[in-house]
């Protein structure tokens, strides 16, 4: 059997899966780890293999220091990579900016493209440069295979991927939409027809992937022509800790009045805002403690959330020209079934008509709508590591 090696490497851990590009979706990993807490005084290796839980802690110097020691503990559990038969690697790349619309396979050419790229991700980009560059060095005959997270969106319609900004800065910053959870949209797209029966040049896609990030997309015969997410992930739906879109006076205003530093306001906007800002949790099971408590911050929190979920419904509803699907996917999506019930409630004049029982207790993939609901409402989880795996296998196939 072959298998891909597929990483997320982070600024302090890195995680790692090792899985069947062929498998289904509802198969599982055979290893599933992460790296933790790379260059604090004490680190740890966590992994599952073949179903048995497996760590060893202890300072990790860096993330070569990390992957050594992961790839020690999987032969000491008789996992080695060798015997695994991994084939490829494929690495999570959130930003490709306008230079990748599809997954390549990584040289120093495409190191230097995505070094070039860092401005537009400055938090991400160099901890999966770090990864690749490990990778490369630890196993130097393995293909590896880069997979970004923009990459879908690339070729959105100019009108949805165009800021309105004088376009010689925009051109000289590349400054556009670029979109992201790429991997998790087309994947779910993808899963959504086959789970109908049908084509997915067929339908008209709505998806809502929430999680601590959130994002939406249009999807229209397989193609997206539309998504929250800009040039950075902050643009768009209230997100865990992410305000989402904002008027872009209030940083102006922040900066003149409050006394913020651009990165003061990065911070605020990135890591205390959304929910955590509004509600002080941005965790759901939280929250609905909380809403249960009476507690009005947290209501208000909530009713923010769904009524942002709820624009973006609308809109992209005018944008396709109607939907034939409503797929909600990942942690929240996937597990929240008041945020769905929440974000769909009284749209039966749209041909929305959400079945309560099949949504509260849905297992996904599974229709949740009514039988006379003219839009077919799902939740399909995702899975982004199997379709790294299945594109970096079919890309170091081809090499």
């Amino acid at each position: 059997m072959t298998h891909v090696l597929v990483i997320n490497s982070g600024s302090s851990s890195i995680k790692f899966q090792v899985l069947d590009p062929d498998a289904g979706a509802e198969a599982a990993p055979l290893v599933v780890g992460i790296v933790e807490r790379i260059g604090e005084e004490t680190g740890a290796v966590r992994a599952t293999i073949n179903g048995q839980d497996a760590e060893v802690e202890g300072r990790i110097e860096d993330h070569a220091d990390g992957l050594r020691r992961a790839f020690d503990l999987l032969a000491d559990n008789d996992a080695s990579l060798e015997k695994l038969g991994v084939v490829a690697v494929g690495h999570r790349l959130v930003h490709g900016g306008q230079d990748f619309s599809e997954p390549v396979i990584i040289t120093d050419e495409v190191l230097d493209a995505a070094r070039d790229n860092i401005p537009l991700a400055p938090l991400h980009n160099p901890a999966n440069i770090k990864g690749v560059e490990v990778l490369r060095e630890a196993l130097p005959d393995v293909p590896q295979v880069g997979v970004f997270d923009t990459a879908f969106f690339h070729e959105l319609p100019a009108a949805a991927r165009t800021y309105a900004i004088d376009r010689d800065v925009a051109e000289e910053h590349s400054i556009r939409r670029y979109g992201f959870h790429g991997t998790s949209h087309e994947f779910v797209a993808g899963r959504v027809a086959d789970h109908l029966g049908k084509r997915v040049e067929d339908l008209n896609q709505i998806i809502f992937h929430l999680g601590n990030g959130a994002s939406a997309s249009a999807i229209k015969g397989g193609r997206p022509v539309d998504t929250t997410m800009g040039l950075t992930p902050l643009e768009g739906l209230v997100m865990g800790t992410r305000s989402g879109s904002l008027d872009p006076g209030i940083v102006f205003h922040l900066a003149r009045n409050a006394d913020l530093s651009i990165d003061d306001i990065d911070q605020l906007l990135n890591k205390k805002s959304g929910l955590k800002g509004l509600a002080g949790a941005n965790d759901f099971r939280q929250l609905g403690e909380l809403i249960d408590k009476g507690d009005e911050n947290a209501k208000l929190a909530f009713d923010v959330y769904i009524h942002q979920l709820r624009r973006t419904l609308g809109s992209y509803l005018v944008v396709l020209g109607g939907a034939d699907t409503i797929t909600f996917t990942a942690g929240v999506g996937e597990n929240v079934a008041a945020v769905r019930e929440a974000a769909l409630d009284g749209l039966e004049g749209f041909g929305i008509v959400l079945d309560k029982e099949k949504n509260k207790n849905a297992k996904g993939p599974a229709v949740i709508s009514a039988e006379d609901s003219k839009v077919t409402v799902l939740v399909v989880p995702t899975n982004e590591e199997l379709a790294i795996a299945r594109h970096a296998a079919r890309f170091s196939a081809q090499q």
